[in-house]
């Protein structure tokens, strides 16, 4: 089984090469891919089967990646994830830099900035978002564990990664709050 390290390097060089990657995250397993490139995430709406008017969740390792990829961050945003107690992404107006099928229709993107060791240096080590949307085909429950992945997503990604796949425990998806230009809070998923 490949360390860490290995681990990491694989997953940023089958991400830099437009490839797409299963990875455990700060909340459930997910399907990653470069949240730059428009062909890998394409790529991941096909593997999901989903339609690709539902946007996905980006992940990234700090505060200064994030305001790479939004225009405005309301100081409001920055309060919410200092005081969460739990994974939250943010979905926050005038997303940019990013690959255009990865944004919802009004321009908004759902950004969570990760704090567990893996996907944390994963993104730090890619140096941009990482699509993380939850390792499961549309409509089925997504993968708590490595062992809960369906063998057909297995097979159908560029690279699974090794890390935490010996993990039996129960992971939620993160909370999900969106914040309007015009200072409106709703809460999509508690």
């Amino acid at each position: 089984m490949a360390n860490f390290e290995q681990d990491i390097r694989k997953a940023v060089e089958v991400m830099r090469s437009g490839g797409v990657i299963l990875y455990p995250t700060d909340t459930i397993w997910g399907i990653g891919c470069d949240a730059t490139n428009a062909e890998a995430v394409a790529k991941i709406y096909q593997i999901k089967q989903r339609a690709d008017a539902k946007a996905m969740i980006c992940l990234v390792d700090s505060d200064a990646r994030l305001q790479r990829y939004v225009r405005n961050v309301p100081d409001v945003a920055w309060d919410i994830m200092d005081l969460a107690v739990r994974p939250t992404t943010i979905i926050l107006d005038g997303a940019m830099n990013l690959a255009p099928n990865l944004m919802a229709e009004d321009g908004s993107i759902a950004l969570r900035i990760t704090r567990e060791e893996f996907s944390r240096e994963l993104c730090y080590r890619f140096q941009k978002p990482i699509v993380s949307t939850s390792a499961n085909i549309s409509g089925e429950p997504p993968a708590q564990n490595y062992g809960d992945i369906d063998p057909s997503l297995l097979d159908s990604v560029d690279y699974v990664c090794t890390s935490r796949r010996q993990e039996k425990k129960p992971h939620a998806p993160s909370s999900i709050i969106k914040l309007s230009a015009d200072g409106t809070v709703k809460i999509i998923r508690p």
